[in-house]
Formats: C-alpha cells, structure tokens, sequence
C-alpha cells in the first residue's frame, strides 16, 4: 500500500519525479525534469467519458477502471515518462481530511499513529483500523499541537492503487487533491482556495506552509441547487476567514474546470457578496503541454510536484 502523504512540500527526491491526478473529467499527467526544477514541467490530460469515476469513501471509486486505466496510461505515455514510480492525486471526496489538536504525540511515528487512529474512530463513518492514516504537526500553539491528519479507506486506497498498477505505475505517494494544489502555492501570508472537482467543493485556507482550514463537501446533482450551496461554501469560508485572521483575502484561487474564467462567470459566484477577486494558480515558467489541457486543473500535479 503507498504511503499516503499529507505534505505541502517535500525536499528534492523524497516524492517521485511523476505525478498524475484523477479526476472526474480526465487524467492529468506531469513530469519533472531530473534536477525537479519548479519550471521545468511537462503535461499532459486524457479525457475520461462521464461516469466512469464516483469519487467517495465506499469502494468501488472507479465504475470503469479499464476506461481510467486506458487514459491514465495515454497521459503518462504523453509525457515520456522515464520512472514507473508514480504520486498519485486522488479526488477529495475519496478521503477525509481533518484538522485536530492534540495535547503531545508520541516521538515514535507508529506510535503516534496509534493515538491518532484511536481518536479517528468516532470521526470518520469508515473502518479506521484498515484504513490508511498519515498525520502532519501543522504548529504548536498554546501547548497544543495543530496536526493535519489524511485518512482514506483501505479499499478505496486499493482502487486507485490498482488502477495505477495496472497501467505499469507504482504508487509511491498519494495526495487527496486540495493538499497537492495547496502545494502549488508560492506566496507567502494567507490564501482562501476553493477546489472544485465533479460533484465536491473544497475550500481551504493557508498561512505560510500551515493549513488552517480544510472543509469539503458533497455538491447536489441539480444545477441550481449546486450553485447554491457552491456559493454557501465560499461565503462560510469567507466568515471564517474574516472571523479569525481579522482580514479580507486578497484573492480567492480557483482550482476547477474552466479556471477562473469560468468561476468568474458562474452563478455562484454572483452569489457571494461581496465577492473576491478570482485568480487562477499560474503555471511554472517554461511549462510545457504536449497535449491540450483544459483550464484550471494543473494546480493538483504541479503542487505534487513542487520542492522547497
């Protein structure tokens, strides 16, 4: 089973040189060059027809993994991949992600690992003992330690990883999505994200290299319904924002089909008053596509991908 990982950044080497998301709407696929310069990305997305993808805690994810596992090899092939050793980007909605204080931690990471599962136990509607956990200390404040903590069930872990064996990939990481576009990020002080992907909504909030707030959400399958409660996500995340950092966000980056063109465009959008401004996650200088990649989902493999 990979390790599932939880780190915005990483040193040079300790992740694979490859990465590639699932999406709902594709394959996304990236390679780094062999010193993993930050500008030297190659790209590359293969469709995925509707349906073939239900993202959720209950397995099975992939409703056609021969489809998933024909656009994942298409994508990776697209970029010459020269590793078989693969951070695979899996939907938010595959996976929970939460925010906990803890008093102290074991030094021992399996031993920690053991007291953060107990206190899971009653958090998370899935079998924590099978499911694969991985933590990170995110601060410490007020004799209280901030820990971000990534749990996915074991058998939904096993779909996606079996997708990618089957395509001739190894999984060495995996990343529920908003953690790897939180990566991407290169400015410093505080950032509101908003992560859209098939029927989930994610939105975040970043200090520095510290998430501070991390809330996904089911969207409804009606369109009208769906805007509403897209809207009602970003305006929670905004009064939350406000309430706590005692500040406006500058922007609010997008990450979704279409970019900020289309969250800009939106009916949600129009929803929340007043509304920030909306900017897309800019891509590494000297990235280059080798295939045409809709707007607004490269920010998952890029974060992958991104070293200190």
């Amino acid at each position: 089973m990979a390790d599932l990982h939880n780190l915005f950044r990483t040193q040079s080497g300790s992740r694979p040189s490859l990465a590639c998301e699932i999406r709902s709407d594709g394959i996304i696929a990236a390679r780094a060059s062999a010193a993993r310069a930050h500008s030297a990305l190659v790209m590359a997305f293969a469709p995925l027809a509707e349906g073939a993808l239900a993202a959720g805690l209950k397995a099975p994810n992939l409703l056609d993994p021969a489809a998933v596992r024909s656009a994942m090899e298409s994508a990776l092939g697209e970029v010459n991949a020269r590793t078989k050793a693969l951070t695979l980007i899996v939907p938010d909605a595959a996976a929970r992600v939460l925010l906990l204080d803890f008093d102290a931690l074991p030094g021992k990471r399996q031993e920690a690992l053991s007291v953060v599962r107990f206190r899971l136990r009653k958090m998370v509607p899935f079998d924590v003992e099978t499911a694969s956990v991985s933590y990170q200390v995110m601060g410490q404040k007020s004799n209280q330690l901030n820990v971000l903590v990534t749990v996915m069930p074991g058998d939904v872990l096993a779909d996606y990883e079996s997708v990618a064996r089957q395509a001739g990939y190894e999984p060495g990481a995996v990343l529920p999505s908003t953690l790897a576009v939180a990566a991407a990020m290169d400015t410093r002080g505080s950032a509101l994200i908003v992560n859209h992907a098939g029927a989930s909504v994610t939105a975040a909030v970043l200090q520095d290299d510290e998430m501070l707030l991390h809330r996904s959400m089911d969207l409804p399958g009606d369109p009208l319904a769906r805007e509403e409660e897209m809207a009602q996500s970003v305006i929670t995340t905004l009064a939350w924002y406000e309430d706590t950092l005692h500040a406006s966000p500058q922007a609010l980056y997008y990450a979704g089909a279409g970019g900020a063109n289309a969250a800009m465009q939106s009916r949600w959008i129009g929803l929340v008053n007043p509304a920030p401004r909306v900017t897309d996650f800019t891509l590494p200088e000297h990235a280059s596509a080798v295939t045409t990649i809709p707007p607004g989902i490269t920010a998952g493999v890029v974060g992958a991908l991104a070293t200190q």
